[in-house]
């Protein structure tokens, strides 16, 4: 029997960008190993969850129409799992209020994830430990338990195992593409581009300089150790994303880079001033379809009171 509230819970919970995403080679499971340091960035959804009859989802929100509302989306697969390991019914409404991209390479359906998961547990008085919370993030996918700690941290494994990194202050701008780009398509790419390169890919090391670099909080010396091995990968399958790249840095972002597997792209600029000159310069080049503008680290998923 659910010992649920008699109103709802929301959760906050930010997306993220990859300061570094380091790729090895395909595993026997189709994983790849990485070396993934994930910042938080302040973009966020929010997930209330309700009591109800059923497990429903809805969505609203930019792009909440390519959002899923079925079993497939992983706010209702966290529902699930949570509610299979306690012996109770996922009885509940989650909605999901949309700020992060669809389908941008900034983890918003992971973020989705964690921040239902959180909900359940509050909602159902579950008190459920922090570590079975983060095991259950690990099975929902890669980047879940991230959305649940926020902040900084490296992602080794195939990004669900977490070490907490130090993070100054730093603020980005993010343009937006039109349409979604597949991160299981972006990996294909990546292994078909090795292999037809004949490039032996190394083990994933996180970089000593980025890692330095992240906690100086100096944006110069980030933005010139910044590193995405599934750049190559995101840019043959979606060429046009070259000229976005190439118009932040015009307008003046220290770097550039494609944000996770794509096709949101991430400019990293010098304070907030910059974000705004560098994010309308950008919408007016005509090369994405809308940009946003955030600062990191920012929290994980949270309960709001």
């Amino acid at each position: 029997m659910n010992t649920s509230t008699s109103t709802g819970v929301t959760v906050r919970v930010p997306a993220k960008v990859n300061v570094q995403l380091a790729v090895g080679a395909a595993r026997p499971d189709g994983f790849h190993d990485l070396a993934n340091v994930f910042l938080a960035v302040s973009l966020f959804d929010e997930v209330t969850a309700t009591p109800a009859d059923s497990l429903t989802v809805s969505c609203t929100g930019p792009d909440a129409d390519q959002v899923p509302l079925d079993r497939t989306n992983l706010a209702a697969k966290a529902a699930e799992i949570l509610a299979a390991r306690h012996g109770i019914s996922p009885s509940v409404h989650l909605h999901i209020a949309k700020n992060i991209p669809v389908a941008g390479g900034m983890a918003g359906g992971s973020a989705d994830g964690a921040a239902a998961l959180l909900a359940c547990d509050a909602l159902w008085g579950l008190d459920t430990p922090r570590a079975e919370l983060l095991d259950i993030c690990a099975e929902l996918g890669s980047d879940v338990p991230f959305s649940l700690v926020g902040g900084a941290a490296l992602g080794t494994g195939r990004g669900e195992l977490l070490t907490p990194v130090e993070a100054g202050a730093f603020h980005w701008v993010f343009a937006v593409a039109d349409g979604g780009l597949s991160t299981p398509a972006v990996f294909r790419e990546f292994d078909r581009l090795a292999e037809t390169e004949g490039r032996e890919i190394p083990e994933p090391q996180a970089s000593p300089e980025l890692l330095a670099a992240l906690a100086s909080g100096d944006p110069d010396a980030l933005a010139g150790v910044l590193a995405n091995d599934l750049q190559p990968a995101a840019l043959s399958l979606r060429p046009s994303l070259a000229a976005t790249l190439d118009a932040g840095v015009e307008a003046g972002a220290l770097a550039a880079l494609v944000s996770g597997s794509g096709p949101t792209t991430a400019f990293l600029v010098r304070d907030p001033e910059s974000a705004l000159k560098v994010a309308a310069a950008l919408e007016a080049s005509g090369t994405c379809r809308t940009t946003r503008v955030a600062s990191a680290p920012a929290p994980g998923a949270v309960v709001l009171a």
